[in-house]
């Protein structure tokens, strides 16, 4: 059955509803010659859905070609059972509506990588990344509870989970320094953490998820980073729909991001990591007991190839307490 067949169909039933009797008319009733050509040309476009589909996925990727590989998921692979989804197992509503009113922007910093799947690293990338220098101020996004705070070497660096009254959790990645603790109450703009270049990173930003009940909603459904607020007060969660983008215009998000680089020129490092590391300015690190390569670089916003280059040792050797490292 065509569409024009379709729509027919529905016109008929509609008039048997309205005039009772009157079924004979509807069956016998005709679309005009120009509605008949506006139902064929739709059909043929339909045609070229998967075309259309195709060319936006290329744009966008365009838009972003020097992104990294997204991070692991911290709610689903290789955390034990106090780290990973602690909705687990819990029936989850089809529908929900969430207050989203009394909110602040986790930082002004301008889309550098969209939410969604990575056909180059066959992963999903369940957040965006927002541009951020090393030391720039992290807000929390809504009133909340510090759930986590942690460091995760494979991906998301020092990172922080809040859970929100809202029945949202947000999460913020590659940080270097923390500003709260765990089970901590927090306010919608408060500090919660500096900006930094932990973990599976290639430059400063800042990893930001949105969450309901552990299904990772794309950020630019709720927020419009372009206008640095969000789209409505109320956000609708559906689990038809939660992964889609609302209203995002790269055109937006590339005139913001000329702005955002005038007002916030790149600035040099001069904020600690975020644990009791080195300060992120020294030259030199003295190895504590349980370091590991990976974990000094991550603290030091470096690299271990680096590392290894300036220290004249390789990703085997033995790191001993008290040893000092060059880093820079």
């Amino acid at each position: 059955m065509n569409l024009s067949q379709s729509i027919q169909n529905i016109v008929c039933a509609l008039a048997v509803a309205a005039f009772g009797g009157a079924a004979a008319y509807a069956q016998n009733y005709q679309l005009p010659g120009q509605h008949q050509q506006q139902h064929g040309d739709l059909l043929a476009n339909q045609g070229n859905t998967a075309a259309q589909v195709e060319n936006t996925t290329k744009y966008l990727e365009s838009l972003f070609s020097e992104e990294e590989e997204p991070e692991f998921d911290i709610y689903t692979e290789g955390w034990d059972s106090q780290h990973v989804n602690c909705y687990a197992g819990v029936a989850v509503p089809q529908t929900a509506e969430i207050d989203v009113s009394k909110f602040a922007m986790p930082c002004p910093g301008y889309l550098t990588s969209p939410y969604g799947y990575r056909r180059r690293f066959r992963r999903m990338h369940k957040g965006v990344d927002l541009k951020v220098n090393i030391g720039d101020t992290i807000y929390a996004a809504f009133d909340g509870r510090v759930r986590i705070t942690n460091f995760e070497r494979r991906g998301y660096g020092y990172y922080v989970v809040l859970r929100h009254t809202n029945d949202l959790e947000t999460v913020y990645g590659h940080l270097s320094k923390f500003l709260v603790e765990p089970d901590q109450y927090v306010r919608a703009g408060q500090p919660i953490a500096l900006g930094g270049n932990t973990g599976r990173s290639t430059g400063p930003h800042l990893h930001f998820e949105t969450r309901y009940m552990g299904y990772a909603i794309n950020p630019c459904a709720i927020f419009d980073f372009a206008n640095q607020t969000t789209h409505t007060d109320t956000y609708t969660f559906d689990k038809d729909t939660y992964q889609n983008a609302r209203n995002f215009s790269p055109q937006a998000n590339a005139e913001y991001a000329q702005a955002y680089r005038a007002k916030y020129p790149v600035k040099p490092a001069t904020t600690s990591a975020a644990s009791s590391g080195s300060k992120s300015g020294a030259k030199t690190y003295v190895v504590r007991k349980g370091d590991t390569l990976g974990r000094i670089a991550a603290k030091n916003g470096t690299k271990v190839a680096t590392l290894c280059r300036l220290n004249g040792i390789s990703t085997k050797s033995t790191l001993r307490p008290g040893q000092k490292l060059r880093i820079r």
